[in-house]
């Protein structure tokens, strides 16, 4: 198979098994799924649905008890503890619901702080964080800290902060959880132009109205997909300037 070609993402009969005392939970019942390089998806399903388990198995965070999860055409799934720390940090980005951001930090350090792990010298992760946060709209709020921001303006920071290691898929569970409907909105804007540029984009939803700014749905029910619908998605609108039009700074 041409791996250029190939989908970012595969998995092939993923089950995944807790053990809870002397009760197994099966998490994922052999889950097959392919996404695409530069897809939008919507993952959805009730609280126990394996929503968060797959998203955790598409991160490198689980491994699978049975079946195969290739990552660019590689089998993560049998990757060693310090080889799946490596494709977290060069090939996957994370955003959360709260943000995850450190306070005490200017939204440069934040940004800065998968360069740091990665032994980035100074020079280059500064001049990359302050291109990730140019990307989203907050360059001119490179020196401000979490407090002295909106939510949405936190998590831009948190999307800078997954984009600033060039990954080819961003994760983001209930990133607009914390959020209200017009800054949701431009969160969302910036993920369909994140996919327009190529990068993949997972997003984990309990909310109907914002899986429909995604080009595919996946539901989960009881550790199985049980729909996935590919769809035109509803255009998200991005303000000129997202940082100027946003909810007020806190003093």
């Amino acid at each position: 198979m041409d791996r250029e070609r190939a989908p970012l993402i595969r998995l092939e009969d993923v089950t995944k098994t807790y053990r809870m005392g002397d009760v197994l939970l099966h998490a994922l019942r052999r889950v097959s799924l392919t996404i695409d390089h530069g897809e939008f998806t919507a993952v959805m399903g009730a609280s126990g649905s394996g929503k968060s388990t797959l998203m955790n198995i598409l991160g490198c965070l689980d491994r699978p008890t049975r079946g195969r999860y290739l990552l660019e055409g590689k089998e993560v799934s049998r990757f060693s503890s310090d080889r799946l720390a490596v494709v977290r940090n060069h090939t996957v980005g994370f955003v959360f619901q709260n943000f995850n951001l450190l306070s005490r930090t200017s939204a440069l350090e934040n940004v800065e702080l998968p360069l740091l792990y990665a032994g980035v010298p100074t020079a280059e992760r500064h001049r990359r964080a302050r291109e990730a946060l140019d990307r989203v709209g907050l360059g001119e709020r490179a020196d401000h800290h979490p407090n002295q921001m909106s939510g949405g303006q936190q998590q831009r920071v948190a999307i800078a902060r997954a984009l600033v290691n060039r990954p080819r898929v961003i994760l983001a569970d209930e990133p607009t959880g914390n959020l209200d409907s017009r800054t949701s909105t431009e969160v969302m804007a910036l993920f369909q132009e994140l996919g327009a540029a190529g990068i993949t984009v997972v997003l984990v939803t309990h909310e109907p109205d914002i899986s429909e700014y995604a080009g595919r749905i996946v539901v989960m029910r009881d550790g199985h997909v049980v729909s996935d619908e590919r769809r035109t998605p509803k255009r998200a609108v991005l303000a000129a300037s997202a940082a100027a039009v946003e909810e007020e700074v806190l003093p």
